[in-house]
């Protein structure tokens, strides 16, 4: 009951302050008055007006599929070559300076070479997003691989539970809250690598949209598109992170 009161408490508190920055931009776009710094009732106005009569959803729909589908070609490999390398010394000795290369090679850098060899199609987009965010998920699922307990597996082998049983019932448990961690920060940096590849290569998607109004010196779409997305960033948070969370923890308790 006591956790259940702290988990609301914080849930009011973060919206009070959401309401706050709201009130403090509004405050500031009455200040400046320039149409190059709308407020939120002109950022929500064009939000409405795309989604109605506009082709945000479109390109909305698009965008998110694409982050989608990079997303879980980046969980699925970094999540297994994490694990690898954290339980294959060996094998961490061999591609760790590899890792630490991709881990440090600037996002646009890898963006122009897919384009560039690829060309300008979509999978291209895919393979651009997947290979900047697989070392970030590798890496963490490594120390998740490193810091698991022995002391479960040797149960798990003394019972026989099985190589199926172990993976569900032992390391998978262990494993979560690394998952977890590598799939928040890597949804925070797929979306934006998105952006930029659709901005440089595509012809939909939000990123294209957002050159095209910027080149049009159009601020209150670009904002509302921004929004738009913070807004599936947000429902995705609420609906899919935040409950697993509270279930990778159970069995701690």
């Amino acid at each position: 009951m006591r956790g259940a009161e702290v988990e609301g408490r914080g849930a009011w508190q973060g919206i009070a302050s959401v309401l706050l920055f709201l009130c403090l931009w509004q405050i500031g776009a009455g200040w400046a008055g320039s149409r190059l710094f709308p407020g939120p009732l002109a950022v929500l106005q064009s939000l409405v007006r795309e989604a109605v009569d506009g082709p945000l959803l479109h390109h909305l729909g698009i965008t998110m599929a694409r982050v989608g589908i990079s997303f879980g070609i980046a969980m699925v490999a970094g999540t297994a070559l994490g694990v690898a390398l954290g339980r294959l010394g060996w094998l961490d000795r061999w591609l760790n300076p590899w890792l630490v290369i991709l881990l440090n090679v600037p996002a646009l850098v890898i963006i122009i070479l897919t384009y560039v060899w690829l060309g300008l199609v979509e999978t291209a987009l895919l393979v651009a997003v997947a290979l900047n965010k697989i070392p970030n998920v590798a890496v963490t699922l490594r120390e998740g691989a490193r810091a698991l307990d022995r002391d479960y597996t040797d149960v798990a082998q003394v019972y026989r539970f099985g190589a199926w049983t172990t993976l569900r019932e032992v390391i998978a448990p262990q494993l979560a809250p690394y998952a977890l961690a590598a799939a928040r920060n890597g949804l925070a940096l797929v979306w934006k690598i998105v952006l930029v590849v659709e901005l440089l290569g595509r012809s939909n998607g939000v990123g294209f949209q957002l050159q095209s109004y910027f080149q049009l010196f159009d601020v209150p779409r670009v904002m509302a598109y921004a929004a738009a997305f913070v807004l599936c960033v947000l429902l995705i948070e609420a609906v899919l992170f935040a409950p697993l969370e509270r279930r990778s923890g159970r069995w701690r308790r």
